[in-house]
């Protein structure tokens, strides 16, 4: 099948589809293929693995990797080249300026966005307040860290890298561990739900941006691609993870500082929480905010941001659908005012901190070999990304 310079040819059969090849990654790719196939039952999908430097470097936390776009930069690459039509990612790696060329076609419906609590073996009936004092909790992510550590000072938190059936084995097979932090979503995929001893809600861990929902990444001008895979949207997903990811590009967080959301829905209205800490958790700054989604009369006043695809305004690299793409606006507008109305409480001087204390304490990483990238790679590789 050939690319040209409109993208996919829908005349052919064959769409190939781009994939991380960890076995979270290929299960997540194959949900989207067989919804694909339910849809085009004529066409023909096929899945093209590859490594990208978040799967190599195992023995350094993501934050301190000191790279951009650690687990999206490859596939992206190959999509750029036309290896591949399309590319599955898991929505909180996917930084919030995507490279020029490229936008986010379709996201489908969230799974449970919360993080999870799995237990060794021998506290399977503890919870995160009833382990022992100075119990080990395994997590490479800053922003469960730093809420964790500001809920449970009692606790010890340390890095631990690996794909998921790595990081379950490190938990079971030794006793460096009381606990693992992962996304629930995640862990459901992989068909572990049985192992989760305590979710985590808001008021104790608030979830990343994007976690728990799968975007599809195609290339911008390919508008017979992206008008096949608005068939896979997801209305209520597409429009928190707008506003999420409106509030994370204004923050202009990631995961070398801890962010993070919490979103809630109802038929007419979204309220959107937002916060930011220190590494240590000793600062939090926690703020919310609502818009109504009900029709308005005009939208005049409404400042769409300034990145326009060839197909249609993008909203931090998303594709709106046609048709919720007010209510999708509206949800950005309000990711951009909770985020502003933070960096005026001192959110900027707290994530600057952080940041530069992760910085501080990251060792040197060996350089990766990687495919030589077009400018547009190099220039727009903003935000990074979340680990699992």
């Amino acid at each position: 099948m050939e690319a040209n310079g409109n993208g996919h040819n829908q005349e052919s059969s064959v769409m190939r589809i781009g994939s991380r090849d960890s076995e979270l990654a290929l299960k997540q790719t194959y949900m989207v293929r067989d919804s694909l196939q339910k849809i085009h039952p004529d066409m023909k999908f096929e899945i093209v693995t590859m490594k990208t430097k978040g799967d190599k470097i195992l023995n350094v936390a993501l934050s301190k990797i000191g790279s951009k776009s650690l687990f999206t930069k490859e596939l992206e690459i190959a999509l750029e080249e036309g290896t591949v039509d399309i590319v599955v990612h898991s929505l909180k790696d996917l930084p919030t300026t995507l490279p020029d060329g490229m936008v986010i076609g379709a996201i489908c419906e969230r799974e449970d966005p919360r993080d999870a609590v799995i237990m060794h073996p021998k506290y399977s009936e503890c919870k995160l307040a009833s382990l022992p004092k100075d119990s080990v909790i395994g997590t490479s992510s800053l922003r469960r860290g730093a809420q964790l550590k500001r809920r449970f000072p009692n606790l010890k938190f340390e890095s631990v890298r690996g794909n998921l059936n790595t990081r379950l084995r490190k938990l079971d097979e030794a006793d460096d561990y009381a606990a693992l932090i992962l996304a629930v979503a995640g862990v459901v995929r992989m068909g572990w739900k049985d192992r989760i001893s305590q979710y985590l809600d808001d008021d104790l861990c608030m979830y990343a941006v994007g976690q728990g929902a799968l975007a599809v990444e195609c290339r911008e001008g390919d508008t017979n691609t992206i008008e096949l895979l608005g068939q896979l949207c997801h209305a209520q997903t597409m429009i928190a993870t707008t506003a999420e990811r409106a509030f994370m590009r204004t923050l202009e967080g990631g995961c070398s500082a801890p962010v993070a959301a919490h979103t809630k829905m109802t038929d007419d209205s979204i309220e959107l929480k937002g916060g930011v800490w220190s590494l240590d958790g000793s600062e939090e700054l926690l703020k919310t905010q609502s818009v109504s989604l009900q029709a308005a009369d005009s939208t005049d006043g409404m400042q769409p941001p300034a990145k326009m695809a060839k197909t249609s305004l993008t909203l931090c690299g998303i594709v709106p659908h046609p048709k919720y793409a007010e209510s999708m606006i509206k949800a950005h507008g309000l990711g951009v005012d909770l985020a502003t109305a933070l960096l005026e409480q001192g959110a900027e001087r707290i994530l600057k901190e952080a940041k530069a204390a992760n910085a501080a304490s990251a060792p040197n990483v060996p350089p990766q070999k990687v495919a030589v990238l077009s400018e547009s790679f190099q220039e727009k590789d903003e935000q990074t990304v979340q680990s699992s």
